[in-house]
């Protein structure tokens, strides 16, 4: 095998560190980006908050005369620092790996304002405290733990009780099938009512069982959810007046108290960490015209330190200078591509209100399709970008929070030829549904056939796929005689 040298030209397209950063911080949610711009400031000497200019000159009056070298004054231009890297260089060639960020109490100018989270509480960890207060012998306590662990977020067994005593039996020679069953009531009388239950049938059953008997149609109620629950979930009242020899109004007093109880006992335990929502943009209405304004709370102004900045020498190579030179370059970069972000997001927003200026006015039903490509050609960007500005980006407007991608929805043609959002033909089907006789529900053809009479042609499908979207059932199971 001959070895030979070959040159050859080509074009490769490279992204520079800088860019690399703002796409980066272009797709950041509002918390995210607080947390990021947090981390570089501690990381970075020469990034600071921007402050009043009186406070600004009472800190660097008196250095300023000392410290400063004056041929150095003009160190903050441009020919010094270039503004772009050659696009054959990496981000670790320029700067110093970031420090993760930490920040002790004894550091933190509002104490009082910081949020002290405790770890998330789950079902299980509550059945186990219940557990532990319960006295159990070591094999009755081994049991319940692996029942415990077999219980879902919603509350029912998700393993059926054969298998968890198939799963015992190396660990227990000589258990009982009896024995874990009996065990399984135990944990059944656990708070909340209802759990562990296998089925919605049996879960419903305890939480009756466990009602006083005073409760009236307490026992006609265990005999429904026991033996004819499904022609309940199918609505068949007729049935069940002529099996439970109920009238009309009885049995509305036996569903009626079926309905009280909570069909998933384990959702309400779950204690999820909150998740707070932060508007980037406020759209406000000033002299009849729709405003957007970034919300200034989201990231705080920051600027270059002239203090810093002013200390790096010029012909010094030494590595403290070169970290300062580092530092300088990476600070603007930095205030560089937040203002890229915050233009780019204002530039998406008020294109999204211009278009959706009628669902501001009028709500959901008045909302017009609109698709990524049609903003990306107004603003002149990819619809690659107007992707990232988003996703996780909200808006706060006079009806509410939204995320920027609640505007954008596909079109159905109308008899006009014009074009209706799927926003707006899901708001006039929850808007159809609300108004219609409980005991005559319409069904997805008269529902379509009312949206003809609108100008939206809608098949009779697609009324049943937005339904479904919305969960909403179907006409069988809507009807309610009461």
């Amino acid at each position: 095998m001959k070895q030979t040298l070959q040159l050859r030209l080509g074009q490769q397209l490279t992204m520079t560190p800088q860019l690399q950063q703002a796409i980066r911080l272009l797709q950041l949610s509002t918390v995210d980006l607080q947390q990021e711009i947090q981390e570089v400031l501690d990381s970075n000497m020469m990034l600071e908050v921007a402050e009043d200019d009186a406070q600004t000159e009472d800190k660097l009056e008196a250095p300023a005369e000392e410290t400063q070298p004056k041929e150095l004054s003009d160190f903050d231009s441009k020919e010094h620092i270039p503004e772009e890297l050659p696009v054959d260089s990496s981000w670790d060639d320029i700067y110093d790996s970031l420090q993760s960020y930490t920040c002790s109490q004894g550091e933190s100018d509002n104490e009082d304002f910081i949020v002290q989270r405790s770890a998330s509480q789950t079902l299980q960890d509550y059945l186990i405290w219940q557990m532990e207060l319960t006295p159990m012998s070591e094999q009755d306590h081994a049991i319940a733990t692996a029942i415990i662990d077999s219980i879902n977020d919603d509350g029912y067994l998700g393993t059926p009780i054969e298998d968890i005593y198939q799963g015992l039996q190396d660990q227990l020679p000589g258990l009982e099938l009896d024995e874990v069953k009996a065990v399984l009531h135990r944990v059944q009388n656990f708070d909340p009512p209802g759990i562990a239950a296998g089925n919605l049938s049996e879960c419903l059953r305890l939480q009756l069982i466990q009602l006083p008997n005073t409760v009236a149609w307490k026992q006609t109620a265990l005999e429904l959810v026991t033996d004819h629950l499904d022609y309940l979930a199918k609505r068949d009242f007729a049935r069940l007046k002529r099996l439970l020899e109920l009238s009309d109004e009885d049995l509305n007093q036996v569903v009626s108290l079926i309905r009280s109880l909570e069909p998933r006992p384990g959702r309400h335990i779950e204690n999820a960490g909150s998740q707070y929502v932060v508007p980037d943009v406020f759209v406000t209405k000033q002299g009849g015209k729709w405003q957007v304004s970034l919300n200034p709370d989201i990231a705080p102004k920051l600027r270059v330190n002239p203090f810093y900045s002013n200390m790096i020498r010029r012909a010094d190579s030494s590595a403290d200078n070169q970290c300062m030179k580092n530092h300088l370059q990476e600070a603007r970069w930095f205030i560089k591509s937040l203002h890229s972000r915050n233009e780019t997001l204002l530039k998406v927003a008020r294109s999204i209100v211009e278009h959706q200026k009628e669902f501001l006015d009028y709500g959901e039903t008045a909302m017009k399709p609109l698709v990524l490509r049609d903003v990306a050609e107004e603003v002149g960007m990819h619809e690659s970008t107007i992707s990232r500005v988003t996703t996780q980006k909200y808006m706060h407007t006079s009806s509410g929070i939204y995320e920027f991608k609640f505007f954008f929805s596909s079109h159905v043609s109308t008899n006009s030829g014009g074009e209706c959002s799927a926003t707006a033909i899901k708001a006039f089907i929850k808007e159809i549904v609300d108004k219609e006789n409980c005991k005559k529900p319409l069904s997805d053809h008269i529902i379509a056939a009312m949206l003809k009479d609108k100008g939206i042609n809608v098949a009779r499908r697609t009324i049943a796929k937005y339904r479904e979207f919305m969960n909403i059932p179907p006409s069988n199971e809507r009807k309610n005689l009461f």
